[in-house]
């Protein structure tokens, strides 16, 4: 499996439209970046034309309208977000990360039955 791709904060947004959508035309994909970041057209095609290069989005050309949908899905994306992360914050120990969000979030009884339910399950091998 080849590396996942590194994608900005910024790069992001293009992505989460198309695992919305799952494929969009350059022009939709502009026109909606403007509106709800503010960004200028340029911007936009200077991050779909970088998650091209990273191969984390591919085009059909029909004509002259550019296609966009995603080569890499939203799990994947998170999952190695998540690792990123965890490996960088808390050098990969989870169970810091779940140690230090348990202590300063406030957790409603139907979430801490949740999360008991997912360590039991676990723990049950499941």
């Amino acid at each position: 499996m080849k590396e996942m791709p590194k994608i900005s904060a910024a790069e992001w947004e293009v992505m989460k439209l198309l695992w919305k959508q799952n494929s969009l035309t350059s022009e939709k994909i502009i026109n909606s970046l403007t509106i709800k970041m503010n960004w200028s057209a340029q911007t936009v095609k200077t991050f779909i034309t970088r998650l091209s290069k990273k191969e984390a989005i591919g085009f059909k050309k029909v004509g002259r309208i550019y296609n966009y949908y995603p080569l890499i899905s939203e799990d994947e994306c998170v999952r190695a977000e998540n690792q990123s992360f965890l490996e960088k914050v808390y050098d990969g120990a989870v169970s810091m990360l779940f140690t230090k969000f348990l202590e300063e979030e406030s957790l409603s009884e139907k979430e801490i039955q949740e999360l008991e339910q997912i360590l039991k399950n676990k723990k049950q091998g499941k």
